[in-house]
């Protein structure tokens, strides 16, 4: 069969007999944590149960995926006569082209910096690349990383995928009717409206970007603190991009031979994969039917001479039409737990406040309840995070987090991280798959505080009239005991202990324009809560001045200067 790139296998949609021998021989050796059955057939030997937390269920929406395998290390097995195999054997498969390979890289040095933990290696991307484009169709792509075409999946209307109205007016795949997976890494449009990064620093998060689409495909994998080594947490990842087995297989098999080694070819002269679940190779042709029974030809009538009988024979009974049988009534199909949610009802949420940077204690948890009151188990609710007032995410950096509910229909966000900006944001929650009232929740993010500051030096602070303190100001700033960092502080040079107003005489700070300062503003402890002044000045004024400094919750120090002149 002819390869037909930008589409992507059905899931759980059949393969030929030849790829699941090809399957269970590479098991043993190129797929970690794979062993087979009796039937050859392939099962993980990590949890490999879907990842219930992906937003709408997967990235790609459970559609089509290539099905071609990596070399094996030993000979090819014997085809099944009839059947094409569908393994490349050569070392065409171990070349990844030069922008696409690239792309995988910046992904994974992208990642160890924000989210090490992850320990996500490039060659999961590759493997993933590879199953779901053929590596951007072999690198077909321009110097920026773009294709030079968009590669669609096939529409998502419900014959044979899943049914997902459109979500982005066509925008990503020019559809408005249904939506399509997108790009090198196939995100559906309602998965990259929260997953999309720039990972080329264009400005632009697109689909069609091996560089964005590379870098989104390893957060979408790292949401939620999933650590790549641990192969339940990546058997879960993946089956969270395509939630079927044979996907997982598929991508587990062709990371151990990118592991193995590989190779930069040119853009453009990838190896093209030739066979997704949707090839009929090898496949038993559908019967024929056997051609209907047609009547005897009506007989000439026997002209007078031409001998025998001058009667004309009977004219063959017509055959009778069989009767149509009746078509039975369809059962009536069950509602599906979800069609059967009538509201979301709040499940003891509790109040949701955190200091900036911390993770909130409490969690949103939801319940879904028929009209009745009863909970539906098994039904997918998404929470939001609304707007661009605040940088708080899920944990794992996402802004978005969809999960199942429990037995007693009941879904419990993952909880949230505050971000630097304070102030009130909102977390909203929604049924997926079904257009009713949302629940919105108000969250609170504080700024950071300190109750105590101390000097770090109890150096007596002194200078001549005219001169500059030999000294600058340092203190330490804690909270409940602990460091106190990134907390805002003021400083202000004070005409008394009674009186806060700004003094204007004696010490001074100046500016970046070398003008007399008594009032420092924005100041920020740092990562230790070390608050660090710049240098004082003081004019021809002598005596006792006081300096003051303020910190975010209410933590004050009141620091004593002395201008003097000099003794002989």
């Amino acid at each position: 069969m002819a390869a037909h790139f930008g589409r992507r296998l059905r899931k759980g949609a059949a393969t030929t007999a030849v790829a699941a021998a090809a399957v269970a021989a590479l098991a043993a050796s190129q797929a970690p944590g794979v062993s087979t059955d009796d039937a050859g057939r392939q099962t993980t030997g990590a949890d490999a149960a879907p990842d219930a937390t992906g937003g709408d269920g997967t990235a790609t929406g459970n559609s089509r995926y290539y099905t071609d395998l990596p070399p094996l290390d030993s000979p090819n097995p014997s085809p099944t006569t009839g059947t094409t195999p569908p393994v490349v054997t050569g070392d065409a498969e171990a070349g990844i082209p030069a922008t696409v390979l690239d792309a995988y890289k910046k992904a994974e040095a992208s990642l160890r910096d924000s989210k090490p933990g992850c320990n996500l290696p490039w060659q999961l991307l590759a493997a993933i690349g590879k199953v779901e484009s053929g590596q951007a169709r072999g690198g077909r792509v321009d110097a920026g990383g773009t294709t030079y075409s968009p590669i669609l999946g096939p529409v998502l209307n419900g014959n044979g995928f899943a049914n997902i109205s459109d979500t982005d007016h066509g925008l990503y795949d020019g559809d408005s009717t249904h939506d399509r997976a997108v790009g090198p890494m196939q995100f559906i449009p309602s998965t990259w409206a929260w997953a999309g990064r720039d990972g080329n620093g264009d400005g632009k998060k697109d689909p069609n970007n091996v560089y964005d689409a590379a870098l989104a495909a390893g957060h979408y994998l790292c949401r939620f603190d999933h650590d790549m080594s641990v192969q339940a947490q990546m058997n879960a990842s993946i089956l969270s991009y395509n939630n079927s087995t044979a996907y997982l297989n598929t991508v587990l098999s062709w990371l151990e031979y990118y592991r193995k080694g590989t190779h930069e070819v040119p853009d453009g002269t990838g190896a093209l994969p030739s066979h997704n679940s949707d090839d009929t190779s090898g496949a038993s042709p559908t019967p024929t039917p056997p051609a209907p029974s047609r009547p005897s030809p009506k007989p000439s009538t026997p002209k007078p001479g031409d001998g025998g009988s001058t009667s004309p024979s009977p004219k063959p009974s017509t055959p009778s039409t069989p009767s149509t049988p009746s078509t039975p009534s369809p059962s009536p199909t069950p509602p599906t737990p979800t069609e059967t949610v009538d509201h979301l009802e709040d499940a003891d949420t509790a109040k949701l406040t955190a200091t900036a940077g911390d993770t909130f204690a409490q969690k949103i948890a939801v319940r879904t309840e028929t009209k009745a009151g009863k909970a539906v188990a098994k039904v997918r609710v998404r929470f939001t995070i609304v707007g661009d007032a605040t940088d708080a995410t899920f944990t794992g950096g996402e802004s978005v987090a969809t999960v199942v509910t429990d037995s007693a229909g009941k879904a419990t966000a993952p909880a949230l991280v505050a971000g630097e900006k304070t102030g009130d944001f909102t977390v909203r929650a929604t049924v997926v798959g079904r257009v009713m009232a949302g629940l919105d929740y108000t969250a609170t993010v504080t700024p950071r505080q300190a109750d105590t500051l101390t000097r770090t030096s109890d150096t007596a602070l002194t200078c001549v009239p005219g001169g500059e303190f030999a000294d600058q100001v340092e203190v330490k700033a804690t909270y409940k005991g602990a460091v106190a960092d990134k907390v805002a502080a003021t400083a202000t040079l004070i005409k008394s202990a009674d009186d806060a107003t700004e003094n204007d005489k004696g010490p001074y700070f100046k500016d970046a324009d070398g003008k007399t300062v008594r009032t420092l503003t924005d100041l920020t402890t740092d990562a230790d809560g070390v608050l660090k002044l710049p240098k004082l000045y003081a004019d021809d004024t002598t005596g006792t001045f006081l300096l003051r400094i303020n910190t975010t919750g209410g933590a004050t120090l009141t620091v004593e200067l002395k201008v003097a002149a000099a003794t002989s």
